[in-house]
């Protein structure tokens, strides 16, 4: 599984069954939306959210959505995505030109919807896949941090070290454990054991 932003070398992984990360699609609708005045983009982000509203509620439940379900929000946002193109209908190639025409920023964002509409709803019909990538950047975010205030890491095992402390931290706070007991009985000789 791939959640990514849709960055067009990710599509080369074929292998992979993609899904679109929609805090960033949630962004580009609210861009489209200040700047057009539209109500299309405000449907699109009452969809997502009301979508990922009832997928959160099933997963609570330990249930997945039934395929009506699915056709039904699949449904909507198919009709939405028809209301914005037929007000950002795609620029024509002029003579000459080479490639794709040049096309404004809701017309580039409602061929992404199109052409990639099951991985933008892949979170309501596989309870596995997130509505977001933020948990993973997050877990990224750190070594990150760590790499540009240092400037580096010294060694190859250093680095190793680094990342286990902080995934063991991550996950123990995941599980609900307080940080603060988790480093103190680390040292104690006493750790919290991960579980699986």
């Amino acid at each position: 599984m791939l959640v990514h932003d849709c960055w067009a070398p990710y599509w080369r992984l074929d292998d992979s069954i993609h899904a679109l990360c929609n805090a960033h699609l949630l962004r580009e609708l609210l861009y489209v939306k200040e700047i057009t005045g539209q109500q299309w983009p405000e449907s699109m982000m009452q969809l997502l959210l009301s979508a990922n509203r009832v997928c959160t509620a099933a997963r609570h439940q330990q249930r997945s959505l039934d395929a009506d379900d699915v056709a039904a929000f699949r449904t909507v946002y198919d009709a939405l995505v028809r209301e914005g193109e037929a007000l950002h209908p795609e620029a024509v190639q002029s003579p000459g030109q080479r490639g794709r025409g040049k096309q404004s920023v809701p017309a580039n964002l409602l061929r992404r919807f199109r052409l990639h509409a099951d991985a933008v709803l892949r979170f309501i019909s596989d309870p596995a896949v997130p509505f977001t990538k933020n948990v993973g950047e997050r877990a990224v975010r750190m070594p990150k941090v760590k790499q540009k205030i240092s400037g580096c890491f010294r060694t190859l095992a250093g680095a190793e070290h680094f990342c286990v402390i902080r995934s063991c931290l991550d996950t123990l706070r995941k599980q609900g454990h307080s940080m603060l007991a988790v480093l103190q009985r680390a040292f104690a000789g006493n750790p919290i054991p991960l579980i699986a």
